[in-house]
């Protein structure tokens, strides 16, 4: 079986249309019935019948490494063991799947009358060589397999068990989030489909992150099913990769670690969406609207969405990737045997460095593998054009657009054999909701209401469109991110010099790493891509040991600035804010509020024109960023947790970001 390391990639230019399988063209032609009652029988983990749901928590309650827990609790807490253990079996009884084909059937049959309603296409990866479900089925049968999907939707789980029962695989069993209990009847049947729940956050609840670790790492050792969780940890409400929590993944390694298996094997999944179905959702949770709690009620009134067209999903299955090739001459699991393996005990920073890059390099194989729309390339130009443009200008810049995602390795679904205008107007069409065509003239859905509303409510509108087409141009960020790094670094450094521009480089790598899948230690790597990618595109000459940009390379350059332009904003705000507004006893809490406030006085009295700074998961980054670079720190005083800052720090680093500062010299400037 061909089981990948982490740095074999594929030339995203290989994959085609043709690689891809639609699951519908099927459903369409047979019977909905018939496809949820017919034989599944798949492939077990060394062909062991797996033990039921009942056995598995007895397992999970009697093992020494949860008793080994019980006896520590008890003893720091002062109650009998007995109470203790039968704490860990409510919580276990809380937590645990019952897994019944009956109820994956009953999904089968809903799933595919509600999929065939919303979407055009499923269609999931089919190469000609090494088939991505044999050589799935062969890892199901010869190792514990963890399934790692791309995050973007709610539908995302469901979307994966619907697929392995498709193709007659092994059904996982999924890490979700302890708020889907809340719609009652529908919870339990997830949770009878596969689904075991855990909460959003266990503090230090020893008693909890035990029982938990143990009943994750009991299934893995027997091969009980494939274990699926999200390496972000939540949907992406920005609609690109968010930094991967690894937590979860520390829990599936550490039976290899511990030497309790003879190997584990990540698949990294890629889920891509032409129209997401939560897009005005984000939308409005990033600019402060609550998330709406799940209930059975919501889910009943969201059916009004069965009468939209929500285009094409594309999957795509890579590679199995084992751990223990890719842990060799990196990990010393020698010094597992030295300890009981039953005692817990914390990561070496050997292990948890591996363990980290890992799953940063897992993030960067999804977005590698995610499939573009043309309707991506059109918002990714539309939002550097607010004020609209011509459509046949629109679709001009698309195709020039079309040809540098490609010349860096995106990956495209563009129709064959279709003119290009057909292919514009029905990208427009699907997203109609977004953008409006009026006297051939292309421009956003600014969707301010009828009636007298505020400059506060116009503005929120705006806000809401532009969020939401940012979403479908933030899904192809990761084709560009490192030359629109580079781009920005170009325009600010001092002078042309290569260790110049490098310095600038590093420096908003190091703001931009919570912003962006940069993995730690990869800069000089990441500089180098990003100078191979604007040579290829013919946008800059390296002579000597400058970096010149060409005639050619001033529209790409431009285009690319552009790209970041509304993040290097947002960044330069909450800078600003801080300088200038922020209390000395602001929390962690106020702080989103204020400096959203903020940003809106600035728009109204325009003197600032990105919406985008609005967002709330640009603000956390930012604060993120400021904290680790030392411009903000967070002080104790009585029971609250201010933020204070370093106001000549965060002034240089807001001066920095907008060019008028130059750089410090990099440590690594050794190109």
């Amino acid at each position: 079986m061909a089981s990948t390391t982490l740095y074999s990639q594929r030339d995203p230019m290989l994959k085609k249309r043709d690689d891809f399988e639609d699951i519908l063209e099927e459903r369409r032609n047979s019977s909905d019935l018939k496809y949820a009652v017919r034989c599944y029988a798949p492939v077990l983990y060394k062909g062991l019948t797996p033990c039921k749901a009942n056995m598995l928590k007895s397992m999970v309650l009697q093992s020494d490494h949860l008793r080994y827990v019980i006896n520590q609790v008890s003893q720091e807490s002062g109650e009998a063991p007995d109470i203790i253990h039968e704490e860990a079996s409510v919580i276990l009884e809380e937590m645990a799947h019952r897994l019944k084909i009956s109820t994956v059937r009953f999904f089968a049959f809903t799933l595919t009358k509600a999929f065939k309603t919303l979407f055009q296409h499923i269609c999931v990866n089919e190469e000609e060589y090494g088939s991505w479900y044999i050589n799935l089925q062969q890892a199901i049968q010869e190792h514990p397999v963890v399934l790692l999907p791309s995050h973007r939707s709610y539908m995302d789980f469901l979307l994966m068990s619907y697929i392995l029962y498709t193709y007659d695989l092994a059904l996982p069993v999924i890490a979700a989030g302890m708020d889907f209990m809340g719609m009652k009847f529908i919870g339990e049947m997830l949770r009878m489909s596969g689904a075991f729940f855990i909460r959003r956050s266990f503090g230090g609840d020893k008693l909890y992150w035990a029982v938990f670790s143990e009943y994750v790492k009991t299934m893995l050792r027997n091969g009980f099913a494939p274990i699926e969780f999200f390496l972000e940890g939540t949907r992406s409400r920005t609609c690109k990769s968010l930094t991967p929590k690894i937590g979860l993944l520390n829990i599936v390694m550490e039976p290899f670690f511990k030497g309790e298996v003879f190997d584990v094997h990540l698949v990294p999944i890629s889920i891509s969406y032409e129209r997401i179905l939560e897009e005005s959702l984000y939308a409005r949770e990033l600019l402060g609207v609550p998330k709406p709690k799940e209930s059975t009620s919501g889910l009943l009134k969201a059916r009004r969405i069965l009468s939209e067209n929500y285009g094409s999903i594309h999957v795509y299955f890579g590679q199995p990737v084992s751990i223990r090739s890719l842990a060799q001459d990196k990990v010393n699991r020698c010094k597992y045997n030295l300890v009981p393996r039953h005692i817990p005990r914390k990561p070496t920073k050997e292990t948890q460095s591996f363990v980290t890059d890992t799953a940063y390099r897992i993030v960067r194989l999804q977005e590698d593998s995610m499939v573009l729309k043309p309707w991506v390339l059109m918002a990714s130009i539309l939002l550097q054009n607010l004020e609209g443009l011509e459509l046949s200008l629109l679709t001009e810049q698309t195709l020039w657009l079309r040809g540098l995602a490609q010349s860096c390795g995106a990956f495209l679904d563009w129709p064959d054999h279709t003119p290009s205008a057909k292919v514009v107007s029905s990208s427009l069409a699907l997203h109609r909701g977004l953008v409006c065509v009026s006297g051939g003239r292309v421009s956003l859905v600014l969707g301010e209401p009828q009636g007298l509303v505020t400059p506060e409510e116009a503005l929120f509108n705006r806000a809401v469109s532009v969020l939401s087409c940012a979403s479908y141009r933030n899904q192809i960020l990761h084709v560009f991110i490192r030359p629109a790094i580079l781009a920005v670094a170009i325009h600010n450094a001092a002078s042309s010099k290569k260790d110049e521009v490098f310095n600038c480089f590093s420096f908003l790598c190091k703001m931009f790493s919570d912003e962006f899948i940069l993995c730690p230690g990869d800069t000089v790597q990441d500089f180098e891509e990003a100078c191979y990618l604007l040579v290829k595109s013919g946008s800059v000459q390296t002579l000597q040991q400058n970096i010149v940009v060409t005639d050619r390379g001033q529209s790409t350059l431009s285009f690319l600035n552009g790209l970041l332009e509304s993040f290097l904003q947002g960044y330069q705000v909450v800078c600003q804010y801080f300088c200038e507004e922020a209390c000395d006893s602001l929390t962690e809490k106020q702080y989103i509020p204020a400096v959203r406030s903020f940003a809106v006085k600035l728009i109204l009295a325009g003197n600032l024109r990105c919406y985008e700074v609005l967002s709330s998961d640009m603000q956390k980054n930012a604060l993120a960023a400021l904290l680790r670079l030392g411009a903000v720190s967070k002080v104790k005083v009585a029971d609250q947790v201010t933020l204070k800052v370093n106001k000549l720090a965060v002034n240089s680093l807001e001066d920095t970001l907008g060019g008028r500062l130059p750089t410090q010299k990099a440590v690594l400037a050794r190109l």
